[in-house]
């Protein structure tokens, strides 16, 4: 992880040095439109910073409600009726052949129309992506729960556990720890993709970055500063999982 770190700030130093030697007029690098040392710089890196917490924001209620959704589908999954399980591929199927921005439009300028009500872009944004994740959360939870070995769930059994105990106390604490490292990958998948939800308005980084652009003309400099944003944030996210992995391996020992 250290070495990524300084990977990413030996290209931004990089990029930083090209900046420099362009000029406005030179048709190469720019820096000048976000650098900090100018007023006008300063002013256009807050403003593109100002959608780093739509973004963060979106993910994790994103994220949250793709989690519960896919636990819920999972659940007939693994179950031994078979219309539950013609159910969950139903679901899974159908919504992952569903292309997430082609979704994003149709929940917000269609699902007003069928529901009779109106929809913010927040609201918008957060059912479709927490419905597009959900198929790929499904499978993560059906997965993790079916590697549990047999053994654990006739022990819970012999002890007279109810379904929902066995879940919460023998099978959820295991599948967790063969979960998480996908869960963590969803979730930089959820951080990449809320980058759609700029389709319809929503201000997160990559529609501030879009504005910017119209009114500075300088797409290179300020895209370039759009990768980095999220280059952090995917890094830290990156890290935080790793970590916790560890510390939860940790406690195992």
């Amino acid at each position: 992880m250290k070495n990524r770190f300084r990977f990413l700030f030996l290209f931004a130093a990089v990029m930083s040095v090209g900046g420099c030697a362009g000029s406005s007029d030179s048709g190469t690098w720019g820096w000048y439109v976000i650098s900090p040392s100018t007023a006008q710089g300063m002013t256009n890196i807050q403003f593109l910073l100002g959608g780093l917490k739509d973004t963060i924001v979106l993910s994790i209620v994103s994220i949250a409600l793709a989690m519960v959704l896919g636990f819920l589908i999972a659940l007939p999954g693994i179950a031994t009726n078979r219309t539950a399980q013609a159910i969950n591929v139903a679901y899974v199927e159908l919504v992952r052949a569903v292309p997430l921005l082609v979704l994003i439009l149709w929940v917000y300028y269609g699902l007003p129309q069928v529901s009779g009500m109106s929809i913010s872009i927040f609201l918008a944004s957060v059912l479709a992506l927490g419905i597009s994740d959900s198929a790929f959360q499904a499978e993560i939870f059906r997965a993790g729960i079916q590697s549990i070995q047999r053994g654990q769930i006739e022990a819970a059994d012999a002890l007279g556990l109810k379904y929902s105990q066995k879940m919460r106390l023998i099978i959820l604490p295991q599948a967790i720890k063969v979960i998480l490292p996908p869960l963590g990958n969803q979730f930089v998948y959820m951080l990449k993709m809320s980058s759609l939800a700029s389709v319809i308005g929503m201000q997160e980084l990559t529609r501030r970055a879009n504005e910017l652009v119209v009114t500075e003309y300088r797409p290179l400099e300020i895209y370039t500063f759009l990768i980095l944003e999220y280059l952090v944030l995917i890094l830290i996210v990156s890290a935080g999982v790793r970590w916790l992995e560890r510390k939860m391996h940790t406690e195992e020992r």
